[in-house]
């Protein structure tokens, strides 16, 4: 059996301990669709990756993303971190602080600012497209919002590799004080192709972060996902097409996690173009090698 390295990582997170761990297989060649679905359950973790040579010769390397359930074709934190970690390991250099990731959602471009402990990692995410939800969606999208105070924006399903339910309410405090109704999330997002629920809310004026999110993703083994790239791309991508920034502007900072004990931080920027950036920094914590 051929030994592999391996790291695990907080991503999003300012120390270690905080944002959301991803698990990183750095040489994944000879493992086939059905070991690495085994290894991502194995870690029960809500993201593992395996890092592979690219198949396209622009690319500064592949990867292969899974839940504990299933493979996606993107997600942010999975994406930052196996950046940061390919990074670390001297497997791919980036030239002119950029990057450039291969996965099943296509050629995704990443920016590297700073380095060591100050690296900071954004990747831009797939354009979030509003899809149509199928018919009789509405009544579980109320029991899945538990009576919840809603913003101005209406709930839209947005797809940019996964698709998620984007959830304007009132303000931080609604977002805070859900107790979410898993068995409500996961027959909506069963019965609508959604990989979770996402909430957001506008925080006060002077608080350190413009947005309060958290992100339920209970038919995938994951009850709420600490801190989600994707997710919050969605959030932004859905802001941007309502011209609803506003007073957050095209670069802000979102607040996800505290309430599951991991208080991440998501940069978030919205370019010219309209496409999302997300980013933060990454924090290695286990360095080692694999058997499987």
């Amino acid at each position: 059996m051929r030994r592999r390295d391996f790291l695990q990582l907080d991503v999003f997170a300012h120390r270690p301990g905080t944002g959301n761990p991803l698990a990183v297989v750095l040489d994944a060649r000879d493992l086939d669709t059905a070991a690495m679905q085994a290894f991502a359950n194995w870690t029960n973790l809500s993201e593992t990756t395996f890092v592979l040579p690219p198949n396209d010769p622009s690319a500064s390397y592949r990867v292969r993303i899974f839940t504990p359930r299933q493979e996606l074709p993107f997600a942010g934190h999975p994406s930052v971190g196996t950046a940061h970690a390919v990074l670390e390991s001297g497997m791919a250099q980036a030239r002119d602080g950029r990057l450039v990731q291969e996965c099943a959602a296509g050629l995704l471009p990443l920016q590297v600012t700073g380095d060591g402990p100050t690296r900071r990692i954004a990747v831009r995410a797939p354009r979030g497209q509003a899809v149509a939800a199928p018919a009789g969606h509405l009544a579980a999208l109320d029991a899945a919002l538990a009576g919840r105070t809603r913003g101005l924006l209406a709930p839209a399903l947005i797809a940019n590799g996964p698709q998620w339910w984007v959830v304007e309410l009132a303000d931080e405090a609604q977002v805070r004080t859900m107790a979410p109704d898993l068995a409500a999330i996961t027959a909506l997002t069963g019965a609508t192709g959604a990989v979770g629920l996402a909430v957001f809310g506008r925080s006060q004026p002077g608080s350190e972060h413009a947005l309060a999110v958290r992100a339920f993703c209970p038919a995938d083994g994951i009850p709420e996902d600490p801190v989600t790239g994707s997710a919050n791309a969605a959030i932004a991508a859905w802001l941007h097409h309502n011209d609803a920034l506003g007073a957050l502007g095209r670069e802000f900072i979102a607040s996800q996690g505290r309430e599951v004990g991991r208080d991440g931080r998501v940069h978030i920027r919205v370019d010219a173009d309209g496409e999302a950036w997300v980013g933060g920094s990454t924090q290695t914590v286990i360095r080692g090698t694999l058997d499987w």
